[in-house]
């Protein structure tokens, strides 16, 4: 994936397909949580109607329209040697 695929502005333009008359503006943004990643909401507006849509920053700076898996406490069991 190259650097432009990461870019916010590379996925509103793939999924909201912007066309000529079209506004496109940001409504809110903000983190998920206070150890988590930042969202945008992103509003189309078109003659046809208008689509919204929030965008979720993953760890390794990729924009994509689902949250950051979480991490969860896990806990591991190791034999004893006898």
């Amino acid at each position: 994936m190259t650097i432009s695929e990461r870019s916010l502005r590379f996925v509103v333009d793939k999924w909201l397909t912007p066309v000529p008359g079209m506004r496109i503006r940001v409504v809110q943004f903000g983190r998920v949580g206070h150890d988590k990643g930042p969202y945008v909401h992103v509003e189309a507006f078109a003659p046809t109607g208008s689509r919204a849509i929030f965008f979720f920053r993953h760890d390794d700076g990729c924009w994509c329209v689902f949250p950051p898996r979480r991490t969860q406490p896990a806990m591991n069991g190791y034999r004893l040697a006898a």
